[in-house]
Parts: C-alpha cells; sequence; structure tokens
C-alpha cells in the first residue's frame, strides 16, 4: 500500500488539544443523558466515513495491518481526514485514487452529465436522486437510489437505542421530544419535524444529531452528511447575547440590495446558545474543526421559525489562543497586530453564523420557485461561506450603529477579521470555507482595501475603507445569491477565489505554525470511563 512519505508531516499540522467542558454543575440525570448522547454519536464515525467514500472502511483495515511507523502515523491522518485525501490539498496520502468529487454519495466514475441525463430520461426519480438523504448507485439498468436510514441501517440501530435511552432519561421535555422526534427521523428519512424540535430546545444539555451539511458532495452540493455535536449550553452567557435575535428583521431589511430579493419571511425565533462542546463526530471531525454552527438548512423551517445559532466556546478560546494569534505575529503589521481581540473573533463568528440565514434563500427563477443552493449546486458552498463572513462584518457594523454591540471595537473588528483571512485560507482553497475567505481577500486587495507592504510582507487593512468596500461586495454577493446565477458565482470565484502570489507568501511564513487542532475530548472520556 503506497503512503506519502510527508504523511507524518501532514499529521503534525494539526496539534492534539484538549477540548474540556465543565460538567460540575450538571444533575445526575442530566449526566446519564450527556453518557447516552456520547455513545449514540460513536457510530455517526462510521456512517460518515463510508459517505466520504464507499470503499475507505476496506481501505483503513488493509492499512491498520501495516505496523511501520510511518503506517501508524498514515493510520491517524486518515481518521482524522475520514479517508485517504488530505482534506488542506484534496492529494491522495495513501494509494493513488484522486478524491472523486462527488464523495461516497455516487458512483466513484459518474459524471454531472450522465447524472442530469439520467434525469432528464427519468423525471420521476429527479426528486430521489437529487435528496439530501439517499445514496445513488448505478446497477444494470441505470442509476438507483438507496435511503440513508436503508444504506446505514445497521449503524442506525445503536444510534437510535442510545437516544430512546436519553430521552427516557431526560428531565426536560424540549429535550425529550427533540430525542423522539430524531429517532422517528432517522428511521423516515424525514427531519423536518425533528428540526422544528430542535429549535425549540432549551436544555441545558443539548445535542445536534443527523445529516445536515452538504460541503462533502463538491459534485453537487445536494447530499446532507452526518454529524453529531454534544454540547452543554451555559444559559447565563447564552442569555446575554438574546437581544441580538430581535434585531434580525432590521439586519435583514438593512442588507444592501434592492427589497424584492430580501427575504422578510423568515421566522426570527434565531437563538443563540453559547455552548461548551463534549463530543463531536462525522461531518464536523473531519480535517478542519467547526467553530460554530448555523441549522437547520431546511428553508421550510427557517422560514418557520428562523435558525440556531450554537458558538462552541472552547473550540474558539483553543483556535484563538493557539492558532489565530500565532499567525498574525507571522503576517500582520505591528499596527493591525496590536488589536487583535478575542471577543471580535467571538462576534464575528456568532455573525457570520448569524448571517447564514438572512438574504436570499428561496428565490424564483424565470417563474419558477427554487432555492439558492439548488441553483448554485456545488459553487453553492464556498459562496455562502464567503456571504456570511462579509454579512457577518456588515451586520456587526449594523449593530454598532445602533448602539447594541460596543462602537469601540471597530478597529479590533478589522484587524481581527484580517487575521482570520489567513487562518482560514489555509483549510485549502478547494475547501467551502478556504475558497470563499480567498473570494475576500483578493476582491479586497484590488480595491485597496488590504495591502501588503513591499518591504516587510506584512498586511495592513485600511481601515476607514472597510465600511463601503465591505458594503459593496456583499451586494454583489447576495444579486448573485438571488438571481440564482451560476455563471456570475462561478466567475467570481474563479477571479477572487484562488492562490495568489501575495497569499502563498504570506502563508509560506506559517509552515510551523499548526494548521487546526485535532480534538482531544477528556469530559466524554471521563463520561465514558476511559482512562488516559
Amino acid at each position: 500500500m503506497h503512503i506519502l512519505p510527508d504523511v507524518s508531516a501532514r499529521l503534525a499540522r494539526f496539534v492534539p488539544t484538549p477540548i474540556d467542558a465543565d460538567l460540575d454543575a450538571l444533575t445526575p440525570d442530566e449526566r446519564e443523558v450527556l453518557l447516552h448522547l456520547v455513545r449514540a454519536s460513536l457510530p455517526i464515525d462510521a456512517i460518515f466515513l463510508r459517505q466520504s467514500f464507499a470503499e475507505a472502511p476496506e481501505m483503513r483495515a488493509e492499512l491498520a495491518k501495516v505496523t511501520s511507523p510511518l503506517a501508524k502515523d498514515a493510520l491517524a491522518y486518515f481518521d482524522l481526514s475520514a479517508g485517504p485525501w488530505d482534506r488542506l490539498d484534496q492529494e491522495p496520502f495513501v494509494g493513488d485514487l484522486p478524491r472523486p468529487p462527488g464523495a461516497g454519495y455516487y458512483p466513484v466514475d459518474m459524471t454531472r452529465d450522465e447524472f442530469e441525463a439520467w434525469i432528464a430520461a427519468h423525471p420521476a426519480e429527479a426528486d430521489a436522486l437529487r435528496s439530501l438523504y439517499t445514496l445513488v448507485r448505478r446497477e444494470e439498468n441505470g442509476l438507483v437510489t438507496i435511503p440513508y436510514s436503508t444504506a446505514f441501517r445497521s449503524f442506525l440501530g445503536p444510534i437510535v437505542a442510545e437516544l430512546q435511552k436519553a430521552a427516557a432519561t431526560a428531565k426536560d421535555a424540549g429535550l425529550a421530544r427533540y430525542l423522539g422526534a430524531v429517532v422517528k427521523a432517522l428511521g423516515a428519512d424525514e427531519y423536518y419535524e425533528s428540526d422544528l424540535a430542535w429549535m425549540d430546545m432549551e436544555s441545558r444539555v443539548e445535542v445536534t444529531i443527523g445529516p445536515y451539511e452538504t460541503y462533502e458532495d463538491r459534485l453537487f452540493g445536494y447530499k446532507a452528511a452526518f454529524t453529531s455535536f454534544v454540547t452543554v449550553i451555559d444559559p447565563s452567557a447564552s442569555g446575554t447575547l438574546a437581544r441580538l435575535k430581535s434585531e434580525l428583521p432590521a439586519m435583514e431589511q438593512n442588507l444592501p440590495i434592492p427589497d424584492e430579493h430580501k427575504n422578510p419571511n423568515r421566522g426570527t425565533d434565531s437563538p443563540i446558545r453559547v455552548a461548551d462542546l463534549v463530543y463531536s463526530a462525522g461531518d464536523t471531525r473531519a480535517g478542519v474543526q467547526t467553530l460554530a454552527f448555523n441549522l437547520p438548512n431546511d428553508e421550510r423551517v427557517r422560514e418557520a421559525k428562523g435558525s440556531k445559532n450554537v458558538l462552541l466556546r472552547n473550540v474558539m478560546k483553543a483556535k484563538f489562543e493557539g492558532i489565530l494569534k500565532p499567525i498574525a505575529a507571522r503576517v500582520l503589521a505591528p499596527e493591525e497586530l496590536s488589536r487583535l481581540s478575542a471577543d471580535a473573533f467571538f462576534h464575528h463568528t456568532l455573525l457570520h453564523e448569524l448571517s447564514h440565514g438572512l438574504g436570499p434563500g428561496r428565490i424564483v427563477v424565470d417563474g419558477a420557485s427554487t432555492e439558492v443552493r439548488l441553483r448554485l449546486s456545488e459553487l453553492h458552498s464556498p459562496f455562502e461561506e464567503a456571504k456570511a463572513d462579509v454579512m457577518g462584518i456588515y451586520n456587526i457594523l449594523f449593530l454598532m450603529d445602533r448602539g447594541v454591540l460596543p462602537a469601540e471595537g471597530r478597529s479590533a473588528l478589522f484587524s481581527t477579521f484580517l487575521a482570520g483571512m489567513f487562518r482560514a485560507t489555509r483549510f485549502g482553497i478547494e475547501e467551502a470555507h478556504g475558497k470563499g475567505t480567498a473570494l475576500q481577500l483578493h476582491w479586497l486587495m484590488e480595491k485597496g482595501v488590504i495591502r501588503e507592504d513591499a518591504t516587510s510582507g506584512l498586511f495592513s487593512i485600511d481601515h476607514h475603507k472597510v465600511p463601503g468596500a465591505i458594503r459593496d461586495l456583499l451586494r454583489e454577493i447576495l444579486l448573485v445569491q438571488a438571481r440564482g446565477d451560476k455563471d456570475g458565482a462561478r466567475a467570481m470565484l474563479s477571479k477572487y477565489g484562488v492562490m495568489s502570489e501575495p497569499l502563498a507568501r504570506a502563508l509560506g511564513k506559517l509552515g510551523d505554525i499548526p494548521v487546526d487542532i485535532r480534538p482531544i475530548y477528556p469530559a466524554a472520556e471521563r463520561l465514558l470511563g476511559v482512562t488516559s
């Protein structure tokens, strides 16, 4: 089995980091619920591994038989990457098969043309083929679909059993209702009711489990990946942010696009949770680790209730201290470095997630109702990440003007935003967040807002130009989404979402700084009785 000789160096870019959570305030019942939720999450990795690549389990088993130190590191990186491909540069580090853009959701050699031609010839099968919750396979007579509930039945059984035990133990009615709804959803491949229940849940112990994000499907962006977040909520910290959700209608109305493209019909419940992560699995555990998330993605739920924003406080702290600050010290001009702020990092992450729920979602193109996600297809994820980043800055400035957030944080916001661009582009410009960030960086450089000093090679940002430039860039992105303009999205990403010489020079200074964390979950280990 071929293993790249530099796999140990690749693994070393992800530094093992304890992500702990204080469980002392939980009741015995809450701790038992938490234990069942961690146990329910354990099979999620096995499901996502198969979604990443159908043959990954067999490849992993063969790799595990090799006893060399290189193979040991390759196995660890295989587990971190959920497959044999480096998630930063997409290169295979085990074997030589190029990473299939359709992951494990479609036949490895299936093309877009084959898929679309089959749908054109069999329109009655279109919904199933494009469903978030089916695998596509090729049989003798053509393409067929397999529902997730069938494809992953052997893993879903243990998950359901632990969720049922958690529901029976839970004293919180909202949590119990959500867990019961998830059990039904996993068997029926229909998550609308469980998403509604998740929005209403206000338990101190929370879980988000099921198929959600579509980043892994780089062929079409149709298929949802299984994930799990097990968290403990901080009610006090969450409460201090509650006012922000009341500002959502004003933020929507303030978007720099014509009113006909705004989306005033989305719900505004949009709870905000500050949480400490206890355990994660699946999509979120592969490669770069999630800081925060905004779910659900179902436009029906968003229109009824909005979306929930969960900020993973302990993960944010680990990344700010261990990664963002060292990066900034290498690439930022001294005046920018002095303004770096953990609060600015936190608030931009929060408003990034809130911004996913604003702007065009369900749109009308050529008289037909559709969604931005479906129109932009595989380009939707990087474009949406760019939108959320830019709109996050735009909305923070709006909230500062309204007195909701302190205006004296403007300079810290801009400098921390600049540092964050170099953190995110290290994820790889073929990854959604990295490509979306490169788009922002190069657009702002073209406008003279971000500058590289010719002598020092350090970067600065023109604080006076930022507000106007952010408004203009956000308007361009939102209009592409509102029109469902895939060609427009492709043009912007092709021009700006690339690796430039200035960006390459900056990233070249960061080789010994971790790209991201490799999480260790002491609280989960304590619950499971694991000893280090």
